[in-house]
């Protein structure tokens, strides 16, 4: 398995990926985020990234920047969808892309990383609830106990509320 920078020319196989590994409520809002994402033009740049076997892609994540007020010292993402193909689910491939990512991000002086799914999942990646609970998302959300953090340097860390704001594809109250 190859993980590499996904292209613009990877957009329907990227929500392929997605229609196929979501459920039948969530897999057409998940697929349009994942395509919408690898053509968002952000500062910084969204990373997304997928996992290719035999030519064929079989894995796609996300992880787009977010902003806290006027802080310009800060620097965020929030990891956004996560998918793998059914018959490539359970062989490692979204561990390995979350754990790419994370690699990746942590390189270039990112503070900390977002994802609000499930918690038994993304734990086993140092995320965690009580690091996300200072950072208030923009939307309600319709699972509270699933929006975790991981903090990749100190400044990640904080105790007091703040707001943040994510790039515009995200911006869709149904996605949380």
């Amino acid at each position: 398995m190859k993980i590499r920078t996904a292209m613009p020319r990877d957009r329907d196989d990227v929500r392929n990926v997605h229609l196929s590994a979501f459920a039948e409520d969530e897999r057409e809002s998940v697929a349009k985020l994942a395509a919408d994402l690898l053509s968002e033009e952000t500062t910084p740049p969204t990373i997304s990234l997928v996992a290719e076997t035999e030519g064929a892609i079989v894995g796609h994540v996300a992880f787009s920047p977010v902003t806290i007020g006027d802080d310009r010292d800060f620097q965020g993402y929030v990891l956004a969808p996560l998918a793998v193909t059914p018959d490539h689910q359970k062989a490692r491939v979204g561990t390995q892309l979350v754990e790419d990512g994370i690699r990746r991000l942590s390189g270039t002086g990112v503070d900390i990383v977002f994802v609000y799914g499930d918690p038994r999942y993304y734990g086993r990646f140092g995320f965690s609830v009580d690091v996300a609970e200072p950072y208030v998302p923009p939307y309600e959300m319709r699972y509270p106990f699933g929006w975790q953090a991981v903090a990749l340097k100190e400044s990640g860390q904080r105790r007091s509320p703040v707001g943040i704001a994510l790039v515009s594809s995200l911006c869709d109250p149904a996605l949380w």
